[in-house]
């Protein structure tokens, strides 16, 4: 397969507080690669900067430094004109919230207009119509009983299948899914993802799926990447990540996933003391929380090398120091 998408060493920094703040890297040298129909999950705890990512990618907010390149044209570069024309023609999302993403004044129907109002405005008033039915249809709607709503009369599974329907209607070559069923019951998440899966097999579409969720990132995923504070901690193949994870962060996520075989029991929560200092460390982010720090860890940040045909982790203990 061949590349569609390339971060190279993104960062975007933002300030907390007005008076006396403290800067917060909430993605920090980020690099990696999307092959074209590709899907890669992007794993990690609320402000791990996962989300700030696929904005980035958008161009939603400006990033601090760094390059994304899509097809090898520099997105950073295009002028709102391009950005319109060419890229979001081609790059598109589906976020955590369905019921955000639609105006409650209008039915659902001028969501799709809006689509080809500025997409594809040649299109006929037939043509649209056919176009949006099938759309549906491939999603699992009855059009007769979807189109002419207004969101409040439909459910969040109905309303985020009318948003990846949408997208089907541009075809994109790449769609960011950022935490898309998050909100969903356990059911309605399956066939959502098994949709996204559709998606990718009839299209060819590559899909960064942003996640907090280990389980879910194991089901749809070709790669996984491990984010922890800002940064990039391991990445690679999906099975190889799961099956065999190197960086203690990893590891402890996979050992937190309940066991439905045991029963839980409350043994207290440890705080974290970390908030501001983490972010002023010179050295691995995680290394406060890890059980297997040592001073090195503390002192310069571990690079982030291939330890294994496409499996990379960032940390001192496979540095070979």
């Amino acid at each position: 397969m061949s590349e569609l998408l390339r971060v190279e060493h993104l960062t975007k920094t933002f300030t907390s507080g007005l008076i006396g703040g403290f800067e917060i890297r909430a993605v920090d040298d980020v690099s990696f690669t999307m092959k074209k129909g590709e899907i890669v999950s992007l794993v990690g705890e609320s402000g791990s900067g996962k989300t700030t990512i696929g904005k980035l990618i958008l161009r939603l907010i400006q990033p601090t430094g760094g390059r994304i390149l899509f097809e090898g044209r520099d997105v950073l570069q295009m002028s709102k004109k391009e950005l319109r024309r060419d890229y979001y023609r081609q790059v598109q999302a589906v976020f955590q919230d369905p019921f955000a993403s639609f105006n409650p004044l209008y039915p659902i129907d001028r969501s799709f207009d809006l689509v080809f109002d500025s997409y594809l405005p040649d299109v006929s008033r037939g043509e649209r119509d056919e176009a949006i039915n099938k759309a549906l249809v491939q999603v699992g709607l009855n059009p007769d009983q979807i189109r002419g709503k207004f969101p409040h009369q439909l459910s969040g599974g109905q309303l985020q299948r009318i948003l990846i329907a949408r997208a089907l209607l541009l075809k994109p070559k790449l769609l960011i899914a950022d935490e898309a069923v998050s909100m969903l019951d356990a059911s309605t998440r399956i066939d959502i993802l098994n949709l996204l899966g559709d998606f990718r097999d009839r299209y060819g579409t590559s899909i960064l799926f942003v996640t907090h969720d280990l389980a879910l990132g194991y089901y749809i995923s070709d790669s996984t990447i491990i984010m922890y504070r800002g940064t990039v901690v391991e990445m690679g193949d999906t099975e190889k990540v799961f099956y065999n994870p190197l960086h203690p962060y990893t590891k402890m996520l996979l050992e937190s996933v309940p066991d439905l075989n045991v029963k839980w029991e409350f043994k207290g929560i440890e705080p974290e003391k970390e908030e501001e200092t983490v972010y002023s460390l010179q050295g691995c982010r995680y290394a406060p929380r890890c059980p297997r720090a040592r001073k090195t860890c503390f002192r310069s940040r571990p690079a982030l090398l291939e330890v294994e045909k496409d499996h990379w982790v960032a940390c001192h203990l496979y540095g070979g120091e």
